[in-house]
């Protein structure tokens, strides 16, 4: 049976007439996305609990007053404050292995199974108005709020769950049914989904899980650094990596060999893919959870960074019909976001996008896309050749890693392809070097690479701290700076607050050298060039550097000296 509609069950109800329906209708086409309780809500037509009874009528739910309701402190204990501040919920009761649950929007259904899956447990709703929850969370969850400190205490202090992981976490064989209920019970389950969260909500771009001989740690990496979390009892360290190998659909029973899976996430109605990486260590299972969260990354080529010179340079290049587009720098330093970024733009309906990618770290419409498994023969070498069968116009190459690769790259260019890849070298100059030193010949060189653009990330100053500084004498002597140099220019960094989690980043910024192939430098790679020269060619035809992209940004208040220092070298 079809749901009815909220406006028609507003009018039935008696909360606004036919003539305000056909006003609200025609307000809220100006205001696309928005739900049209909430445009009645604001236009004043009706009240908070007018609409909280109109969706309860609408869900065939019930509506409940929280602040008329005793909640225990056992039933809060069911949902951690970073779950109910992110889903906007309350949990009311639990009975029978079902927990009941107060929302202001019970229309968004994928909530109720995203908790389902988070919690292991059968999830009824019911409605309160908007206001009665954030009355509620301020109340149950701001003073005395759960956080993961609280959460290891109480599991340092449990003393059924010291007896249990003692009695499993011996070498030998193990008992999977006792593993499985260890895993699964509530306090694992609840730190590790805190954790997962609170790594989500602060953009974290990897999860480290590592056993040592008297400690476990938990450590997240945000803004390409490692911080360091309140570690778990060393003894729940087995219960942790298996819960994760649960959630990863891998064999828990297996702890002697290395293994890789994939744990699939909808936090907040947006998908979140996990990478899971086990590795077998001296003291237990080490696990590495990259997130790949959609939501975050942003697939418009306007959107990277880069100032209007680079962007222009880059598009020109993109857009040409054959050649070799080669994105260079260390791992993590955003080379594959700017990639998916410009095939995304280059994503029409009259070219053939193939990609062949070593793993696939997010899915696009309209391109195919082919996951490597070196395990099986399926190579970027293999792969390559296999794409070139396939009517290609475009195609992304994960990485060159070995001259075979490099050399089908080359032919696919010389036979009227567009073919992106990347490969590890430090600057983009570097890049020639490199691809000599793997065996291409300079003459193929010259006649398929169009441009190789160098990247970096670095970590961006807080707006909420940011204050102005005097360069430090070593930052200058590390930069090769004098103070007459810097007269007149204002650099910055960030104090540290609560925005910030007291580091004084918030956020990255990408530096981008963009060397486009010209006839002197084609010259100059025949004739076998040093990187410097290349180097100084480039800059005379307008080549920003690394450190120079760095500098520009420092000095406009977007990063420290001592980021760029850190991200970029100097050249000779």
């Amino acid at each position: 049976m079809a749901m009815r509609r909220l406006g028609q069950i507003l009018v039935d109800l008696g909360f606004i007439n036919d003539d305000q329906l056909e006003m609200l209708l025609e307000e809220q086409h100006q205001r696309p996305g928005e739900l049209i309780g909430r445009v009645a809500e604001s236009m004043n037509l009706i009240s908070e609990e007018q609409l909280a009874q109109a969706l309860a009528e609408q869900m065939g739910l019930r509506v409940i007053s929280l602040a008329d309701t005793v909640i225990p402190a056992d039933v809060l204990a069911y949902v951690t404050e970073p779950m109910a501040q992110l889903y906007r919920i309350i949990p009311v009761s639990f009975r029978d292995n079902t927990l009941t649950i107060a929302m202001c929007d019970p229309q968004k259904l994928s909530v109720i199974d995203e908790l389902r899956n988070f919690l292991g447990y059968d999830i009824r709703a019911v409605v309160a108005t908007e206001r009665d929850i954030k009355n509620a969370l301020d109340r149950y969850y701001t003073e005395d709020k759960e956080s993961v400190e609280t959460l290891v205490q109480d599991m340092e202090e449990d003393e059924d769950l010291a007896a249990a992981a003692a009695a499993i976490g011996k070498e030998g064989p193990i008992e999977l049914s006792s593993v499985e209920a260890l895993a699964d019970s509530a306090p694992v389950r609840k730190l590790l989904n805190m954790v997962l969260l609170l790594a989500i909500k602060d953009h974290a771009s990897d999860l480290h899980f590592e056993p040592f001989e008297d400690e476990f740690k938990i450590r997240i990496k945000a803004d390409g650094v490692l911080y360091e979390m309140v570690p778990p009892p060393r003894h729940l360290a087995f219960a942790i990596t298996t819960r994760i190998k649960v959630m990863a659909n891998l064999d828990i029973a297996e702890r002697r060999l290395p293994q890789d899976g994939r744990i699939e996430l909808t936090v907040g109605g947006h998908p979140v893919d996990l990478r899971v990486a086990v590795l077998p260590t001296m003291f237990g299972e080490s696990v590495v959870m990259r997130v790949l969260d959609r939501s975050v990354v942003n697939l418009d080529l306007n959107s990277v960074g880069m100032d209007t010179r680079t962007i222009k340079g880059f598009r020109e290049v993109m857009h040409k019909p054959n050649g070799i587009v080669l994105v260079t720098g260390p791992t993590g330093s955003g080379k594959t976001t700017t990639l998916y970024s410009a095939l995304s733009e280059l994503n029409t309906i009259d070219e053939k996008l193939i990609t062949t990618e070593d793993p696939i770290e997010y899915d696009i419409d309209g391109i195919v896309q082919v996951p490597i498994d070196s395990s099986i023969g399926n190579t970027f070498a293999a792969c390559l050749r296999a794409i070139l069968r396939q009517d290609p116009d475009k195609i992304l190459v994960g990485e060159i890693r070995d001259v075979e690769t490099a050399e089908i790259a080359v032919q696919a260019a010389l036979t009227g392809h567009m073919v992106f890849s990347t490969l590890h070298t430090n600057d983009a100059p570097g890049t020639v070097t490199r691809l000599r030193d793997m065996g291409v010949a300079p003459f193929l060189i010259t006649a398929t690479v169009e441009a190789i653009l160098a990247q970096r990330l670095v970590r961006r100053i807080c707006t909420q701290c940011r204050e102005e500084i005097q360069p430090t004498a070593e930052a200058l002597a590390d930069l090769q700076l004098t103070p007459e140099m810097v007269r007149g220019k204002k650099y910055y960094r960030g104090r540290g607050c609560d925005a910030c989690n007291n580091t004084g980043y918030k956020g990255r910024s990408g530096l981008f050298e963009l060397m486009i192939m010209n006839d002197d430098l084609r010259d100059m790679i025949v004739r076998n060039a040093s990187t410097d020269e290349l180097r100084d060619t480039a800059r005379r035809y307008g080549m920003v550097t690394l450190r120079d992209a760095g500098m520009s940004q420092a000095s406009e208040g977007i990063t420290t000296l001592e980021e760029v220092i850190r991200e970029t070298v100097l050249e000779a």
